[in-house]
């Protein structure tokens, strides 16, 4: 099937506006820039507006509490917005997108009948034609398209779009998820495990370097499961790659998200021993201290599983740091499990955590436990952990007050003659500087912390290394 079947003669001379709204994850980011990408063809350019928009896309995401609510909600927004650009003779068209659309299409088009297109996350390389369906029709729904492989289509995008999208980037590598977790509705909306051949990635990663990109963040579902084929023939897991990636021209930082315990092996622990750009920032949910609710949830491992894990890596790598996920109040959470997980959280000492209250998603066995949590315990055992994780996150950033650490310059912040970059970890750095550090690392002298913000001046007596001055464009 060639690319792009359809193509607007009067799009190539009159660009219309595209609005993508995005939900969730890091990879619905990168989902959203991949549709940019493909409607690029179509004579698409992106606006922040979606009320002068001609396509607005929601990019769903089904995890988070109440999504669907969420996007009913913003629907019923657009279909006045879709009446005044009637009004105004301006065709709206509304898709939704992700995993919403993928759990609940028909639901769509009953409930939001303003809805002219949805499409799962499998099929955004269908858009051109599902647009020229919804024009001549008036609605189109991916499964009047075959679903092909899930990496089937995926424009590369041009040097302007990359550039303008600045010096960090996500790169895909690994969809789809083989865990099912009891919880998650991803296998059911995501599908299985697919990694992306590592000739591909390269190519990618090549190209976003070679347009400026400094810092590439490897995402998937499950990202550590990655089992992509080699130029040797055979799979490769995801510690290999990252010894190939680091090796590509412009490669200044590496990361990767999200992972599973159960796949830290023992690549990946030499890749953080030996690589100096893969930053020692570690996202690995765990989403229970107890070892009864982490059988309940399907996790097929234990908190002293989890804990030796993370002694593996801080055997590898002293100044690792470790980020995590945790569901309260999950069917049949007692208290004393509950206590279980505060003690996880006070063991391991975490520089940032994510933490959410149970909620049902249908379809997933978790929905049908009878055994519920009531809304005001959950309530009450979230605020504490979430106390606790702002304890540990504030003590971690307060450390590095009066220390030296390397940014890796951003973007103009608000206030008039500040930059702001991001550390090792993940920490706004902001400093009084010229934007010409903007692609650069730099060493900055941290001197206060301001709400979850860094605030420092550059080190003087520090060079830059020759990977560092490399700049946006260059």
């Amino acid at each position: 099937m060639a690319p792009f079947p359809f193509r607007d003669p009067g799009s190539m001379t009159t660009p219309r506006k595209l609005h993508i709204k995005s939900y969730g994850c890091q990879m619905n980011v990168y989902d959203a820039q991949r549709m940019v990408d493909t409607l690029a063809g179509e004579g698409f350019v992106e606006t922040a507006s979606a009320d002068d928009a001609d396509l607005v896309i929601l990019n769903t995401c089904h995890i988070r509490e109440k999504a669907s609510e969420k996007v009913y909600s913003e629907l019923g927004r657009l279909r006045v917005a879709k009446e005044e650009a009637a009004r105004q003779g301006r065709d709206m068209k509304i898709a939704v997108a992700g995993c919403v659309a993928q759990a609940e299409g028909e639901e769509i088009v009953h409930r939001a009948p303003t809805v002219d297109i949805v499409v799962g996350p499998q099929s955004y390389h269908h858009l051109p034609q599902l647009l020229k369906r919804a024009k001549e029709s008036g609605r189109a729904l991916e499964t009047e398209f075959p679903v092909e492989d899930k990496f089937g289509f995926l424009p590369q995008p041009k040097p302007d779009a990359i550039r303008a999208r600045g010096i960090s980037a996500f790169v895909t590598v690994q969809e789809g998820c083989d865990k099912f977790c009891t919880f998650c509705v991803v296998p059911y909306t995501r599908g299985a495990e697919v990694s992306r051949p590592v000739a591909k990635i390269i190519d990618d990663v090549t190209q976003l370097t070679e347009n400026g990109v400094r810092e590439i963040t490897l995402i998937g579902q499950n990202v550590n499961a990655y089992h992509g084929d080699g130029p040797d023939g055979r799979a490769w897991p995801l510690g290999k790659l990252l010894q190939r990636l680091a090796q590509i021209p412009g490669v200044a930082r590496l990361r990767y998200s999200t992972s599973h315990p159960r796949d830290v092996d023992d690549s990946l622990i030499a890749a953080h021993r030996d690589l100096p750009e893969l930053m020692p920032f570690v996202h690995l949910p765990v989403q229970s201290g107890a070892d009864r609710i982490l059988a309940a949830m399907n996790r097929k491992h234990t908190a002293d599983d989890y804990r030796r894990v993370i002694d593996r890596f801080r055997a590898a790598r002293q100044d690792i740091a470790f980020s995590s996920d945790f569901i309260v109040g999950f069917p049949g959470e007692t208290e004393e499990e509950f206590s279980a997980t505060l003690a996880l959280v006070t063991q391991i000492g975490y520089a940032a955590a994510y933490s959410f209250k149970y909620s049902p998603r249908p379809g997933t066995p978790a929905a049908e436990m009878r055994e519920t949590v009531s809304a005001a315990e959950m309530d009450e055992r979230l605020g504490r952990l979430q106390e606790l994780i702002d304890s540990q996150q504030s003590a971690f950033n307060r450390a590095a007050i009066g220390t030296t650490v390397d940014v890796l310059f951003e973007r103009a912040a608000r206030n008039p003659g500040q930059i702001v970059g991001r550390t090792a970890y993940l920490q706004p750095a902001h400093v009084m500087a010229s934007p010409d550090i903007i692609g650069k690392i730099l060493p900055v002298r941290i001197d206060s912390l301001e709400r979850y913000s860094l605030i420092g001046e550059l080190a003087a007596s520090s060079t830059p290394s020759l990977v560092s001055q490399t700049t946006i464009g260059a």
